[in-house]
């Protein structure tokens, strides 16, 4: 199982990255998009209609993507005074705990956002032209990889591979 989960982890850590640099490059997009719309707004006295939903959409891209990145690195909330009493064993079946509760927020994230999706998907975005079931898009991807990472860290744990935590020096990869 260890050699599996291993080679899963290598995997899901190329994911992780193209996921981060899909990220990135849609911050740069949505900065460089609102930055441009400021110019021609205030000194051309003209505006770009299709600037705001288009930063929007960009904007989810990159929280949620950002997010389930942040999942599997091991960056995510948590309150953990409870683990600094606690044994090694039981530490383990609270993290593990804690990794599943998130997998099931990250169904709920991808299920919603499907449903959102699919009832959006008759509309169309006048600005930009493009049903409006792309505004739910990144909600469905993000959610699907918050359950794929959380997953991982469930699965890693069980195979004896660390995990990621805030703080650790171990990675996630």
């Amino acid at each position: 199982m260890k050699q599996g989960m291993e080679k899963l982890a290598r995997g899901l850590g190329v994911v992780s990255r193209l996921s981060l640099w899909i990220a990135g490059l849609g911050l740069v997009a949505m900065t460089a998009i609102v930055s441009t719309q400021v110019f021609f707004r205030y000194a051309l006295n003209s505006s770009i209609v299709w600037s705001e939903p288009a930063a929007v959409i960009l904007m989810g891209w990159f929280i949620f993507l950002g997010a389930a990145v942040g999942i599997r690195e091991g960056y995510h909330l948590s309150f953990d005074v409870l683990l600094h009493v606690l044994p090694d064993r039981m530490k383990a079946v609270l993290h593990t705990t804690s990794d599943l509760v998130v997998c099931a927020f990250g169904f709920g994230m991808a299920w919603y956002g499907g449903q959102l999706m699919l009832s959006a998907a008759g509309s169309v975005l006048p600005t930009l032209g493009i049903s409006g079931a792309v505004d739910f898009l990144p909600l469905v991807f993000g959610g699907g990889l918050v359950m794929l990472f959380s997953l991982e860290r469930v699965l890693r744990r069980a195979a004896g591979l660390p995990t990621a935590r805030f703080g650790e020096t171990g990675n996630g990869a």
